[in-house]
């Protein structure tokens, strides 16, 4: 474990400063578009048309045992490799993790979106906020944009980089690989739509479980970054507020676990995000999350959710560091 706390430690930084380079994943295949690559396949030859409904549940159990099955082994495998070689193996651990995370590449896609909206306008906004939810924004306005990306930084925040830390830390190697591999899955397969509604629904729910505990941690982690720093146009709020919003905010969204870094973000900065949305023909009449807050968001309120998320990974490698500097050595 203590081994384990230093390779994410230095994951999460390499992560934060480097990301995912193009110029890499032009030579190289990204792990994450393998996993999609394989999901894919299984999506073609299982989730037939002709199958019945309950055909398509059950065949989905079985896809999601063998992308588990292959991850857990993948994982373990490599991790058994990695212990083999020693620093090196920890050296290429690290690199594996830091693959796995994506703090930079989400600041970069989110940011894009107000610079989108500042040099492009609403059509550039709209078009560049599309790259990273799922819903239609052809009908949002700025305020709209502003609101979905900030959204999508929240939930991200923890799909993207709080749940793969946590189950790195927990299980290792296997476990990164895993949820990665069930969380890619989710968002290829786990849809409410005809296609998937029963195919998906093993992937859907497994992914819920997944991230239970990481949505609520990266909450609370969003609350504890409040305290840092100024927030510009939102009035401050405590830690308590904020936690007693969310606790009263987040059980409305339609997800069991995404409302919970949203209204916890949306309550530190002063907004209210949520309400209904359109994804392609079907429209969802979702509630308000802090509906006290402001409806009318700007680009500088990327600006202000982006530093926000950054205070909280900075309380993330603080705790770690504090760890492994003062509470490790005591121990030993």
């Amino acid at each position: 474990m203590i081994t384990r706390l230093a390779i994410l430690l230095a994951g999460l930084v390499l992560d934060r400063l480097i990301g995912d380079p193009p110029w890499l994943w032009r030579h190289v295949r990204h792990p994450v578009a393998a996993m999609g690559e394989a999901i894919g396949a299984l999506d073609r030859i299982l989730n037939r048309p002709d199958f019945t409904d309950e055909t398509r549940r059950r065949a989905g159990f079985f896809a999601l045992g063998l992308l588990l099955l292959a991850a857990l082994l993948i994982g373990g495998f490599i991790a058994a490799l990695a212990d083999a070689f020693g620093a090196l193996g920890m050296i290429v651990e690290t690199l594996i993790v830091a693959i796995f995370l994506a703090h930079k590449s989400l600041v970069d896609h989110v940011g894009a979106v107000a610079t989108a909206l500042r040099n492009g306008g609403l059509a550039e906004g709209r078009r560049t906020v599309a790259m990273i939810i799922g819903r239609d924004p052809e009908q949002l306005d700025q305020a709209g944009i502003v609101r979905a990306a900030i959204e999508s930084l929240a939930e991200n925040a923890s799909d993207g980089v709080v749940a793969p830390a946590f189950w790195y830390l927990l299980l290792g190697l296997p476990g990164l690989l895993a949820y990665k591999m069930v969380n890619t899955a989710d968002s290829m397969i786990g849809h409410l739509n005809a296609p998937y509604r029963d195919f998906g629904f093993a992937v859907a729910k497994l992914d819920d479980i997944l991230n239970f505990v990481p949505a609520r941690l990266t909450a609370l982690l969003l609350a504890l970054a409040a305290m840092f720093g100024g927030n510009g146009a939102a009035p401050r709020l405590g830690f308590s507020t904020i936690v007693a919003i969310t606790r009263r905010d987040a059980p409305l969204h339609r997800s069991p676990n995404a409302g919970w870094p949203e209204t916890a973000m949306a309550a530190a900065l002063g907004l209210s995000v949520g309400g209904p949305r359109r994804y392609g023909d079907l429209v969802v009449d979702a509630p308000q999350l802090n509906p006290e807050g402001r409806r009318e968001a700007t680009p500088a309120d990327i600006a202000r959710a982006i530093a926000l998320f950054e205070r909280a990974m900075d309380v993330v490698l603080a705790i770690i560091a504090i760890i492994l500097v003062f509470v490790v050595p005591g121990v030993l």
